[in-house]
């Protein structure tokens, strides 16, 4: 790859004053995105990512994009868009999403999530850092370069999903069928964040994800606890044990082959991240709870970015109102995820998982476990001319040198752009 030519830092304050003069409408375009609910894990708003999507085209037609197009999927749409000019210049396909989680219990939030505003110069809303504005970060900069300069340095491709939140399952299937729309250089993902919140930062690992159903039956209907009792097996205390059996008090899953392919650290990396400016108690005082735990010999930042993990995420089943009522519920559910690190797969973790639960599972119900989605973890190379001209950028724009960190969460794309389109990713945040 050849990294596009430098240009005059002359223009930069002009740029910067573009930027400043057009703050205030910047702002209320993000606003505008926020306030439409595009929680994309719900039928019902099905209209609403629609209106998003829509909004975004719309956006990238007024900076002056080529080609822009709302491709709908078997769910929620896709939107492209091109600005190639400079030939001869390197391509980068721009990647963000417009879904977000839904917003349930909403009466735990301390403003209405739809309803976004400013507070202390930052933007209070769902969806305002994941990943609404970034995506509107990226054309109020192409925008100002536009206005500025008149060409971009390198080429741009674009691609915005609805689905992020909830498997990217529409844009998997699309994108080997759009290898010529998307062909590129580079992938630049901005879905990450900086480190501690304020340090420049570029992500080079991302944990894959495994996410399913465990469903418990018993008897085909509720039972009187006073008949039934001590006679049948309680659907949601063999779930109960299920789940306490999946994971040990130190921490590691008790899933026989789950850390089979995990590719472990290295002592230098685990000494880059022991050098990351990390305070642990700091943290657990934002989260607000009396210690932070998990598995036994790692690090909290070697927890949170390198190793492997199984969580449950919800758990419902039997009488649940006010009062009482004495039964043995039918059926007992939950959803369970694993996060997962380098050479895991989650069709093999979910199998595991499987063949675990039916090991386990008590006589007296049949437990099933469900496949919901997946994504494949991700690693970067440091060293690709992409990352370091990143990094020489975040350094010249912030007067620092960022920092290389492992994220958490997962971005189901990540790994395709990489198998399927054989591009080098760059996860830029901000």
């Amino acid at each position: 790859m050849t990294e596009p030519a430098a240009t005059s830092s002359a223009i930069e304050p002009a740029v910067e004053a573009y930027l400043a003069a057009n703050r205030e409408q910047r702002v209320e375009r993000l606003l505008d995105l926020v306030r439409i609910p595009s929680v994309s894990a719900l039928p019902e708003h099905a209209g609403d990512m629609r209106a998003a999507a829509d909004w975004i085209a719309a956006d990238l037609r007024r900076i002056g994009a080529d080609e822009v197009e709302v491709v709908e999927t078997e769910l929620h749409p896709i939107v492209t868009g091109r600005i190639h000019r400079t030939p001869g210049a390197p391509t980068v396909l721009v990647y963000c999403h417009y879904d977000v989680q839904p917003v349930d219990p909403v009466e735990l939030w301390e403003t209405a999530p739809f309803d976004p505003f400013v507070r202390d110069g930052r933007i209070v809303g769902r969806g305002a850092s994941d990943d609404k504005g970034q995506l509107v970060m990226h054309l109020a900069a192409v925008e100002a370069i536009l206005a500025v300069r008149g060409q971009l340095p390198v080429n741009l491709t674009f691609l915005f999903e609805g689905e992020e939140e909830f498997g990217s399952e529409s844009l998997e299937r699309w994108i080997p069928g759009a290898r010529d729309r998307l062909a590129a250089d580079v992938a630049l993902i901005s879905d990450t964040g900086f480190f501690e919140g304020n340090i420049p930062a570029i992500t080079v690992g991302l944990r894959g994800i495994m996410y399913a159903q465990i469903d418990v039956v018993g008897p085909p209907v509720d039972l009187h606890s006073g008949g039934y009792g001590g006679v049948v097996e309680n659907p949601a205390n063999a779930l109960a044990g299920i789940i306490t059996a999946l994971k040990g008090p130190d921490g590691r899953v008790r899933i026989p082959g789950f850390y089979d392919d995990v590719v472990a650290l290295t002592e230098p990396e685990r000494e880059a991240i022991a050098a990351l400016p990390f305070d642990a108690d700091r943290l657990r005082d934002e989260i607000g709870v009396p210690a932070l735990v998990g598995e036994t010999g790692y690090t909290v930042l070697e927890r949170k970015g390198a190793r492997p993990t199984l969580d449950v995420n919800g758990i419902w089943g039997g009488f649940q109102g006010e009062g009482a009522k004495t039964i043995i519920p039918a059926h007992a559910h939950a959803k369970v995820s694993c996060r997962l690190v380098a050479r895991q797969r989650p069709e093999r973790i979910f199998e595991l998982l499987r063949d675990q639960v039916a090991r386990i599972a008590p006589p007296g119900v049949t437990a099933t476990v469900r496949y919901i989605h997946g994504g494949l973890p991700s690693l970067t190379p440091i060293d690709h001319p992409a990352t370091r001209a990143a990094a020489r950028a975040l350094a010249a724009t912030f007067g620092r040198e960022p920092v290389f960190i492992r994220e958490g969460g997962s971005i189901p794309v990540t790994s395709q752009f990489d198998s399927v389109l054989g591009l080098p990713v760059v996860l830029l945040g901000f």
